[in-house]
């Protein structure tokens, strides 16, 4: 390694071995320059720019990469680590970062690497991975996670600093987030997530399907590009006081990529598959006629009062369903109507009135969903803030805002829609 880098981490290593010593800022090899002199008869360090197509050609004894997670353009770290050093000895690449929130990222493709070298999945000697990190599953609020996950607690960083940081985070699902991503090395789905999935998960309650055959429901359509994900989510509004609103979701994905699409965005589609949560349809694209049909079956099962639907973008299938004689009910998904519709699912979800079964595909997609606003405080799903697929939560939004309208409306008091009725010298009379 060129000795700018080692002079200047040596102090520091020195540090850790020694900690009951202390250096100087002086001991430090620090310049002001991008660009450090030479040494001795060793190379220079040089800080570069991130435009990777300046970068061919460098011969590089070592390269230090910072926050990969960050990084936008895979092709630069590409550049930077198969070309470079290809004609060195032995080229030595550092890289180091936190975790991020874009799981399609060269960040976490790396990430994913160093897991499956770790979990014994596979076998690269030339990569040695070192990662403090988390489980998903593990207790955020737990200090010995914390321990666990930063090795210099105590030192560059205080327990009451964390302790400060998790009270913030207990209150916003965006700062939680940020806690997990940044103290205990999560990825996390996205820079800021709008549903508190301990609450969500808390509504996983399971239902019979048996015992919802004809049973009045609503359905919310989101049509995909025919190489994506398509869903159809059904809600089922209470029968009584005592009962909740049940979701039932049905995805589709074309089988030719699925098992390109597992391993490129490191989503369990085929476990889906297999517990009967997501649907393959044959060929490389999702065939609407398919879906036709399927709602066929669905209709002799279930009485669909409505169908809802996005017209961008499935205004001729919907005109193909309204021929067959389903109600379809123009959805748009702007803050006029998106909003009322989200700020319901999260009531509900908060007072547990909903449930879900803890269908694992739909829960990723609730976990997936970002929001926008606009400046009356309005929110609607961003599907550009979002990393990741939020059909299935934007389908349910829809089937589940018609059912709690319609469910309203039928549970309406007589005199919220008319007047008293009285009897009087000129016969009954409607005050």
């Amino acid at each position: 390694m060129f000795s700018y880098s080692r002079g200047l981490l040596r102090p520091v290593l020195f540090y850790y071995l020694n900690p009951g010593l202390a250096f100087s800022k002086t001991d430090l090899p620090l310049s002001p320059s991008r660009h450090s002199p030479r040494r001795h008869n060793s190379s220079p360090g040089k800080a570069l720019s991130a435009d990777a197509h300046s970068k061919h050609g460098i011969s590089a004894h070592g390269i230090i990469f910072d926050e990969l997670h960050a990084q936008t353009d895979p092709d630069y770290f590409k550049t930077m680590t198969k070309g470079s050093g290809a004609s060195r000895r032995q080229p030595l690449t550092f890289i180091i970062t936190t975790a991020g929130y874009d799981r399609n990222s060269v960040g976490f493709e790396v990430h994913q690497k160093a897991m499956d070298i770790l979990d014994g999945k596979r076998i690269d000697p030339t990569f040695y991975p070192c990662v403090f990190s988390a489980p998903e599953d593990a207790d955020w609020s737990d200090e010995n996670v914390w321990r666990k996950v930063n090795p210099s607690l105590g030192r560059t960083i205080g327990i009451d600093y964390l302790r400060h940081e998790y009270e913030e985070a207990t209150f916003s699902p965006a700062d939680e987030n940020g806690f997990r991503q940044l103290h205990l090395n999560q990825w996390v789905k996205q820079s800021v997530r709008w549903m508190n999935m301990v609450k969500w998960d808390e509504c996983a309650f399971p239902f019979d399907l048996r015992k919802l055959k004809g049973h009045a429901c609503y359905a919310g359509l989101d049509l995909s590009s025919t190489n994506d994900i398509t869903a159809l989510v059904l809600c089922f509004p209470p029968q009584d006081e005592t009962d909740k609103y049940i979701v039932l979701p049905h995805f589709w994905i074309p089988d030719a990529n699925l098992h390109a699409r597992v391993r490129r965005d490191h989503v369990p589609y085929d476990d889906w598959v297999v517990k009967k949560l997501l649907t393959t349809t044959e060929g490389e694209v999702i065939h609407y006629g398919y879906i036709q049909s399927y709602i066929e079956d669905l209709a002799k099962i279930y009485d669909i009062k409505e169908i809802a639907y996005d017209p961008w973008g499935a205004f001729h299938f919907a005109q193909i369903l309204s021929d067959d004689g389903y109600p379809m009910v123009e959805y748009r998904q702007g803050y006029k109507t998106m909003s009322p519709a989200m700020k319901t699912l999260m009531q509900l979800t908060l007072e547990k009135r909903i449930a879900h079964g803890g269908n694992a595909a739909l829960r990723w997609m609730v976990d997936n969903l970002a929001v926008t606003r606009d400046p009356a405080g309005n929110i609607k799903p961003d599907k550009e803030k979002a990393t990741e697929k939020i059909d299935g939560a934007v389908a349910m939004i829809m089937a589940l805002d018609r059912a709690f309208q319609n469910n309203a409306e039928r549970n309406k008091s007589v005199y919220e829609t008319r007047g008293l009725i009285g009897y009087g010298p000129d016969g009954w009379i409607l005050s």
